[in-house]
């Protein structure tokens, strides 16, 4: 049976989403035969696509961190912005659907211990994703701009964590209640 000449970019792609969103919402230990059946797709066919299981999550990571990049790049160009950003963030649909979100919420702690090619993928996921923010307060010279877009970031990442990881209900939403009304002081336009 021939398949179209796109269709192993396509399968590919569909097996790096389908990785991306297992290993966010179940961590990089999860197994290549649940993301293989996730995928609809038999273990052989990982093979046909990756030398190893590092090769994947190198690549799914690329893909979720290259997501966060396109959804702060669809805030901005929608004219929602960062504000409309940060108020899907600091949600508790975010809060509980982990496969669709951040992988840096998800997945920083794991990464820290992970070898150099894969820190340095996540690396570039960030640099990427700060740099867009960054270019949000043109009013700033260009190195406060950073050291904001840095903050945010990280306070981005740290509320869902502890939003996530805590088991009070409760507790959860007042986290990510002050996480968003920190992170809206923060992204405020200096020249207001």
């Amino acid at each position: 049976m021939r398949y179209p000449k796109d269709q192993r970019e396509k399968t590919r792609k569909h097996i790096v989403s389908t990785a991306a969103r297992r290993f966010r919402a179940h961590g990089l230990e999860e197994g290549i035969a649940s993301i293989m059946q996730a995928a609809g797709l038999t273990n052989g066919a990982f093979s046909n696509h990756f030398a190893s299981k590092h090769e994947l999550i190198k690549a799914a990571l690329d893909h979720a961190m290259q997501e966060r990049v396109d959804r702060l790049n669809g805030h901005i160009v929608s004219g929602r912005g960062v504000e409309g950003l940060l108020r899907g963030y600091f949600s508790r649909h975010h809060r509980d659907g982990p496969a669709d979100g951040c992988a840096t919420s998800s997945l920083a702690g794991e990464i820290a211990r992970q070898p150099t090619g894969l820190r340095e993928a996540f690396t570039g996921g960030v640099t990427g994703f700060v740099e867009l923010l960054a270019r949000q307060w043109p009013t700033l010279e260009s190195q406060a701009a950073r050291h904001r877009a840095l903050a945010l970031y990280g306070l981005m990442a740290g509320t869902l964590q502890v939003a996530r990881a805590t088991d009070d209900e409760a507790l959860s939403r007042e986290v990510l209640d002050a996480g968003l009304a920190a992170a809206l002081r923060l992204a405020e336009d200096p020249q207001g």
